[in-house]
């Protein structure tokens, strides 16, 4: 089958487009025909090699992380999905590789795509939407009235997280740039600071929530803007020991993930406030239950560009520069 393989880690490394064996279908596996993939970051940090000590890929391999299509073949204990069934997904770690024709997914990992969005509007859905939800529902546990901050809300995790969020009943702020102030506001941002001319620690105070996303400066920024019992939750790091317990990294990567980030788990105690870091995992249970919001019309996708699946690299260079609204995905029909 064709795919696009990363033959080696390296900064903005181009990926080959060339011929890979055919997935290896377990008993609990779904083999999919991908009519579509999503684009994140974490596939051009994979790339770049940022990722090695947690995630050891070996090269040659295939990234991607998103996928929309229709289901071919299902191993022998498969009983949720037949064949031609449309579905989406975000396979789990050490399953991925959606930049491909086809790939064998865990049926636990897959959900029926829904049923009013195309194939290329549902691949942009299952990695963001399933960090949206396990940030805001899962470990925050957000109440109605409760006040969040989503940091870089056009990208791919914040619109989706503004949506979740405002349907759960918080009050949202975002941070974005004045250009796509009109687009969080229409997501459901009740406040919208433009980061270029407004310091949003200033602000803002008394929130219950921060979604973190950027980098060091702005994370140790936002414990300013929280309560004292306040969450701030990074999916950008620094990891911290409760993910390196339970990723069962070895003794000495625990040690340099508590190291990284100690400094910021220091101060957020003293400021009285739950530091974590969280790497979204696949669920396919709770993608069935975002697949209702979006059905019911309560989340829709934000989908910046399509690409042909051939100019994948194109596709990447445009996420590379960090301009994109929403997700960017390739079509491979």
């Amino acid at each position: 089958m064709k795919a696009f393989i990363l033959d080696r880690y390296g900064k903005k490394q181009a990926l080959r487009l060339g011929d890979m064996p055919e997935p290896a279908l377990g008993p609990d596996d779904v083999l999919v025909e991908v009519e579509a993939s999503g684009l994140n970051l974490l596939d051009s940090k994979i790339r770049d090699g940022a990722f090695k000590p947690i995630l050891p890929y070996k090269a040659p391999l295939v990234l991607g992380h998103d996928l929309a299509g229709n289901v071919v073949k299902v191993g022998a204990k498969v009983r949720r999905f037949k064949l031609g069934d449309a579905v989406y997904a975000r396979p789990r770690d050490g399953q991925i590789g959606t930049f491909a024709e086809r790939i064998a997914v865990k049926e636990d990992d897959l959900a029926l795509k829904p049923a009013n969005l195309s194939m290329a509007q549902a691949a942009s859905i299952p990695l963001v939407g399933l960090t949206a939800w396990q940030v805001l529902v899962e470990r925050a546990q957000i109440k109605p009235g409760q006040k969040v901050l989503v940091h870089a809300g056009s990208g791919g995790v914040g619109t989706i997280a503004i949506q979740l969020a405002k349907h759960l009943g918080a009050t949202v702020a975002t941070t974005a740039s004045a250009a796509n102030a009109a687009l969080v506001k229409k997501l459901g941002a009740d406040i919208v600071i433009d980061y270029r001319s407004h310091r949003f620690e200033k602000e803002l105070s008394g929130y219950d929530v921060v979604l973190n996303s950027l980098d060091a400066s702005t994370l140790e920024k936002s414990l300013k803007v929280l309560k004292p019992g306040g969450k701030l939750i990074s999916i950008s790091g620094p990891p911290d020991p409760t993910f390196a317990r339970a990723q069962g990294l070895n003794a000495v990567l625990r040690l340099v993930l508590r190291l990284m980030s100690a400094g910021i788990r220091r101060k957020a105690k003293r400021a009285g406030v739950d530091y974590s870091f969280l790497f979204m995992r696949a669920d396919g249970e709770q993608l069935g239950q975002i697949t209702t919001l979006i059905e019911d019309g309560t989340i829709r996708p934000v989908v910046d560009r399509t690409f042909p699946f051939e100019k994948l690299n194109d596709a990447l260079a445009y996420i590379d520069t960090g301009r994109a609204k929403g997700k960017v995905v390739v079509t491979l029909k």
